[in-house]
């Protein structure tokens, strides 16, 4: 099992993404830092822990669920939401 440490998690975020808020970066670290990514690389571990906590939290991707959408097509239609947001962050602030 591997455990990243913040401060290379944060130094990956910094250069990766240097568009992501500060409030974003931090809570990112945290989530990261206290799982065990067994066989994942730290790129591999931030691109998951993104891509599951903006589905959740900045999509529509539980209502639809809820309204009986399956998980595939709910994924779908949230994706280039995800994706746009993502690409947002990777771009330095002006």
């Amino acid at each position: 099992m591997t455990r990243f440490k913040p401060k290379t998690i944060e130094k990956h975020f910094r250069y990766q993404h240097p568009g992501c808020p500060d409030f974003a970066v931090a809570f990112f670290v945290a989530e990261i830092a206290k799982k065990d990514w067994k066989g994942a690389s730290l790129g591999m571990a931030v691109g998951i822990t993104m891509q599951n906590v903006l589905r959740h939290t900045m999509t529509e991707y539980d209502q639809l669920l809820l309204e009986g959408v399956n998980r595939a097509e709910a994924r779908r239609r949230v994706q280039p939401k995800i994706n746009a947001m993502i690409a947002g962050w990777k771009k330095r602030p002006v």
